[in-house]
């Protein structure tokens, strides 16, 4: 992410000046539109660099081009209008219109949690009921409006920001849950009874966040204040609010009547849509205010109360532990509700291992017992924690896991099974932001403390020493992974309750032959990872997802080897696997046969390769759209195979197109960008064109200079194809004295 103060320009376009606000996936900057000579916002998404594995990144981005084609497309006063995005050097942006105001939270902070004026509480209640009319006639509901989603501006207009969780309803049926995570969406103090209940939402339960919101600002406080979520959850779920006239009786007999009916528990009894809501604001305006102190009528909603030895219905599971999150109190981002596999509850009685050696065991002093009422606080922050890591928010679960590791380890010890449980998500979370290094010291102290506590060969202690190994891997350190991952390895197939068969086990086995290749040894990691993929078949079946992901990695070492007949057949049995196990537009299943056509092109069978691109390229932009970097890679397959076939001004035509459409998209010096760049030199080479050729691969040779370093192998590769090109024009003393820096820098290189 850009550092305060850079100015540096994102697509050589918009240009960052100041950072004026920080959320869960990135952060908001002040900039200027070069081109057009007008202040913006520009949205940084957190960088997907190569710390992040292909199937969170491809999730990252196909949610971030989602939620930037549905926000771009709202055109109303009311909505942030959203101008532009893209990707620029591993960072996805979104341009907005600049905003000069404050959010309804900071209104409220401004005023010290008191209620704002009457004449401001109906005039933004019109104004948000006209913008989510808009929204809600194209299919989209926020999902999370909240105070902090709404901001007035300083000539009194108000807009409803921050789409980024909205979904067009055609494309999820309005299910309150994001595709394939089962996390409800939404703010506690928020949310409605249906989207709590993990139930079907559509647009009127944006109306009960909007009761909820209004409430606030109209009283000082959300109609369920209290600390504790569960307590949150049960009050939307069964208890009627206090009409918000018993708090402030000054506002407006219709407004209160208006905002219980947004309250109500039923969606079929709150207003029918938000144009429902504008003319009851309109008509209100006309009626004279009650006088202070004049008790109102009982609203219905009111007498809607749980009945006395009613079975309660059950909330459920994912909302067990889970925290309050934020009410209105500046732009802090709230903390999501929890999965329901992503529990982490307490232990239980811990008792220190003594040493297996006969040695004294040191004990700590004794500590005073922790209350339950920590405890299962500190544990249901710890599942916020594992929520806002399943929704990619890394830096906030970082946090969230360092805070209560340190108060786990001050009530309960450094060694105690809750506190390294706590410090294994920070290394966690560490890894999967690219800090490898920080990651691998947390993950060895974890080890370490496990294994004093727990034993060298107890399940847990050899899960944080294999994830020490994947951390060295990410750090190059391959032959200390290796090592490691021998040691895990051996401790999990003598104990009895693992064996050779336990998917821990094979799990370690899988990883240590991607190590190997990784090492060199493409033979040994053949060999491992088929056996690995028999052993998963037999234990788990052959389509289970494990399965193919390794037989998928025998592929990759059959192709190492140049055993290019027998890789077409493992990726064709692959692809055909996945189709039938997760469908035909999965993505796992989509790379696949991105990876047949790769090992038909080596085969020389270019014909079948262009079909099978051809084909690959409808879907992947039926499924993922034009511009998505998946959609450019197999074109550029395409127009590799067309190049293949001797069809050169089609190659030539077509790595153009996705050169541009890459920098444009991912950014000028992406390495998907740059190698796009070199086959259009290639192209123009085999055009005969070898003056323009040269000026490309002398383009490709300096950004990979500039982003690898001059003696990286794929810059040294870039100048080789640079002496070739002026071999061709016939400067043969420039181009020798080329080849020798190059194989000087090898050398170099090869002696470190």
């Amino acid at each position: 992410m850009p550092e305060q103060g850079d100015t540096r320009l994102i697509q050589g376009r918009y240009r960052l000046l100041d950072l004026i606000g920080r959320g869960g996936m990135g952060e908001v900057w002040r900039a200027r539109d070069e081109s057009l000579g007008r202040r913006v916002a520009v949205k940084c998404l957190k960088p997907m660099g190569p710390q992040h594995d292909a199937s969170f990144t491809r999730v990252l981005r196909e949610r971030f081009r989602r939620e930037a084609r549905v926000a771009a497309a709202l055109q109303h006063r009311g909505v942030t209008v959203v101008h532009d995005f893209g990707e620029s050097d591993g960072v996805l942006y979104l341009v907005m219109e600049l905003l000069e105001g404050r959010n309804l939270s900071q209104l409220l902070e401004d005023n010290k949690a008191h209620p704002l004026p009457v004449p401001d509480i109906v005039d933004i209640t019109e104004q948000v009921a006209h913008a989510l009319a808009y929204t809600h006639d194209q299919g989209i509901v926020h999902r999370d409006l909240k105070p902090a989603n709404i901001m007035r501006l300083k000539d009194g207009t108000v807009k409803i920001c921050d789409f980024g969780i909205a979904r067009l309803g055609a494309d999820i049926g309005f299910t309150s849950r994001l595709t394939g995570t089962g996390i409800a969406m939404g703010t506690p103090h928020y949310m409605s009874p249906e989207q709590i209940g993990g139930q079907q939402v559509d647009h009127r339960s944006d109306l009960y966040s909007l009761g909820c919101v209004l409430y606030e600002i109209a009283t000082g406080a959300p109609p369920f204040d209290l600390d504790d979520a569960w307590a949150v959850l049960v009050g939307h779920r069964d208890t009627a609010p206090e009409p918000p006239r018993t708090h402030r009786a000054e506002l407006p007999e219709f407004f209160e009547r208006l905002v219980l009916d947004l309250l109500a528990k039923s969606p079929d009894e709150r207003p029918g849509d938000a144009r429902d809501l504008v003319r009851r604001v309109t008509e209100g305006r006309g009626v004279s205010l009650p006088a202070p102190g004049i008790p109102a009528q009982p609203h219905p909603a009111t007498l809607r109360t749980a009945q006395p030895g009613a079975k309660e219905p059950r909330l459920p599971s994912w909302t067990r532990g889970m925290t309050t999150g934020h009410k209105a109190s500046g732009a802090s981002a709230a903390l999501r509700t929890t999965p329901p596999d992503a529990s982490a509850g307490l232990t239980g009685e811990w008792i220190p291992r003594g040493d297996t050696r006969g040695e004294p065991v040191v004990r700590e002093p004794e500590r005073p017992t922790p209350s339950p009422e920590l405890l299962a606080v500190l544990a249901g922050r710890h599942n916020a924690g594992l929520s806002l890591g399943r929704l990619g928010r890394w830096e906030e679960a970082g946090e969230v896991h360092r805070a209560v590791a340190a108060e786990r380890e001050h009530a309960l010890g450094p060694d105690h099974p809750d506190t390294l449980a706590s410090r294994y998500e920070v290394g966690f979370t560490l890894s999967r932001t690219g800090r490898a290094a920080d990651a691998l010291r947390e993950y060895t102290r974890v080890a370490e403390g496990r294994e004093r506590a727990l034993g060298a060969d107890h399940p847990e202690t050899l899960a944080a020493r294999q994830e020490v190994a994947y951390v060295l891997g990410q750090l190059g350190r391959h032959f200390e992974a290796h090592q490691v991952y021998l040691a895990v390895l051996a401790s999990r197939e003598r104990n009895p309750r693992l064996g050779p068969d336990h998917p821990d086990t094979l799990r370690c086995r899988h990883n240590l032959a991607f190590n190997l290749s990784r090492l060199g040894r493409l033979e040994d990691s053949f060999r491992m990872a088929r056996e690995v993929a028999a052993a998963r078949a037999r234990v788990l079946g052959p389509e289970h997802p494990d399965t193919l992901v390794t037989r998928y990695e025998v592929a990759y070492a059959l192709g190492q080897l140049g055993r290019w007949n027998e890789a077409l057949q493992t990726y064709r049995e692959v692809a055909e696997a996945r189709r039938t196990a997760l469908g035909a537009d999965h993505p796992d299943t989509l790379a696949a046969r991105y990876e047949v056509g790769i090992s038909l092109g080596r085969l020389g069978r270019s014909a079948e390769a262009l079909t099978l691109y051809r084909d690959l390229v409808e879907d992947r932009t039926r499924v993922h759209g034009s511009d998505h970097p998946e959609t450019l890679r197999a074109r550029h397959g395409l127009g590799v195979n067309l190049g293949r076939m001797g069809r050169w001004e089609e190659a030539l035509d077509e790595a153009r197109d996705v050169c541009a459409i890459r920098e444009r998209v991912l950014g000028p010096e992406h390495p998907d960008t740059l190698v796009s760049r070199r086959e259009v030199a290639v192209g123009l080479g085999w055009l005969g064109r070898w003056s323009d050729a040269l000026i490309e691969y002398r383009r490709v040779a300096a950004a990979r200079e500039r982003v690898l370093g001059a003696d990286h192998p794929d810059a040294l590769a870039s100048r080789n194809d640079e002496a070739h090109c002026l071999e061709q024009l016939g400067r043969g003393a420039e181009a020798v004295e080329l080849y020798r820096r190059v194989a000087a820098l090898r050398q170099q290189r090869g002696t470190r």
